[in-house]
This record gives structure tokens, C-alpha cells and sequence, in this order.
């Protein structure tokens, strides 16, 4: 089968992160993460890999980071909020709340039903291998949504609110720091492997389903 542009993809993701903090008075630590998931798609149409790799490029969404239309893109957005309790002369966490809120846009092709079998059987490897992509994205989100909310948890009581609040704000963008180098390291591997990996996935497809 010949490679085509349709085999070229990327993914792109836009980060928000909003940590705001209040006093109050619980009793005791509490912990919550709150994480929400879409998925959305866009139609492309055409009949051969050159249409397919056009519509994409085209119709695709639009990359905050770049501008540019990308055939899969997930959004990713952290907020969270943590509560101070002082007590005699000292302050501590009193609890933490991370929301992380994630939107994946992939591609759906309205001809497939329609398509040579050779053609189809590449976009079904393809639109897969994308899938798979941008919900890596998001578990990689919601592992550090994760760590974010324990290492919040886990700060030892300061000598008073604003250490403390200093604190957290330092471990929150440290985090946040993390997060972003673990997406470019993991699109790193899979741009570098891309090309292997679509062969891998194509040689599998053709065996499990020797009719196509």
C-alpha cells in the first residue's frame, strides 16, 4: 500500500489552570477530583487519501497553540480550589478540589461505508490509532489532576495561611509544569514511531481480516 499524507497526524492540546484558595474551618482534610469527559466529532468527506488528508487539513479543529487544523485534538482544562485551617499558631490544609475537564475532537468519515476496502481498512487504522492518541492525552491529564490533589493533601502545616497558600501555589504550577512535559515527551514517542506503528497496526488489521 502506498504511504500517503493521510497517514500524517498530530495533536495539539490547550491548557487552562485556575488555583484559587479560601479560608474556612473543616474539621478535617478532605479530597476531591472532579473529572469530566466529552467527546465530539467532525465530518470529512471525500473518496480517495488525497480527499481524506484535504478534508482534515481543512475541517480539522483548530490548534490554539499552532492555528493550524489537526485530525484529532483534546482540550484540557484544571481548575481547583484549596481550604486553610489555622488552629493556635500554625495553618494547614484543610482540603483540596481539582476539576479537570477534557474534550476530544476526532474525525468521522461520512463515505466510509462507501469506500474501497483498501482505503477503508487505512482510515479504520487510522481514525483508531487517532482515537487512541487523544485518549492518552486525557489519562495523562487526569494522572496529574490526581497527583496534584495528594501532593496538596500531603503539605506539612506552615507557620501561618500565606506560607502555606505560597506553598501551594508552588506545588500547583510545578505540576502543571510536569504535566506539560509528560504531553510533548509522549507526542515526541509517537511522532518518532508513527510511521512503524501504522505498518504494525495495518499488518494486524490484514491478517485478523483477510477478506479486506
Amino acid at each position: 500500500m502506498t504511504q500517503s499524507n493521510l497517514f500524517r497526524r498530530s495533536a495539539k492540546l490547550s491548557l487552562l489552570l485556575c488555583l484559587a484558595a479560601c479560608l474556612c474551618v473543616p474539621t478535617n482534610s478532605s479530597a476531591e477530583t472532579i473529572i469530566r469527559k466529552t467527546t465530539s466529532y467532525f465530518s470529512i468527506g471525500g473518496r480517495t487519501a488525497a480527499d481524506l488528508d484535504r478534508e482534515m487539513s481543512r475541517r480539522g479543529p483548530r490548534s490554539k497553540t499552532t492555528g493550524l487544523h489537526h485530525p484529532g485534538v483534546t482540550e484540557i482544562r484544571f481548575a481547583g480550589a484549596a481550604t486553610f485551617v489555622t488552629k493556635g499558631h500554625s495553618c494547614r490544609v484543610g482540603g483540596a478540589k481539582v476539576t479537570l475537564s477534557t474534550k476530544l475532537m476526532l474525525p468521522r468519515w461520512k463515505n466510509r461505508r462507501k469506500a474501497d476496502p483498501t482505503l477503508a481498512l487505512a482510515w479504520d487504522t487510522l481514525s483508531s490509532d487517532i482515537k487512541r492518541h487523544e485518549e492518552r492525552h486525557a489519562e495523562i491529564a487526569r494522572n496529574h489532576a490526581r497527583k496534584l490533589e495528594r501532593e496538596i493533601l500531603a503539605l506539612a502545616p506552615a507557620r501561618d495561611c500565606a506560607t502555606l497558600k505560597a506553598k501551594v501555589n508552588k506545588i500547583s504550577q510545578k505540576v502543571m509544569d510536569d504535566h506539560d512535559k509528560d504531553q510533548q515527551r509522549f507526542d515526541r514517542i509517537e511522532t518518532a514511531n508513527f510511521e512503524n506503528r501504522m505498518m504494525r497496526l495495518l499488518k494486524y488489521r490484514i491478517a485478523s481480516n483477510p477478506s479486506e
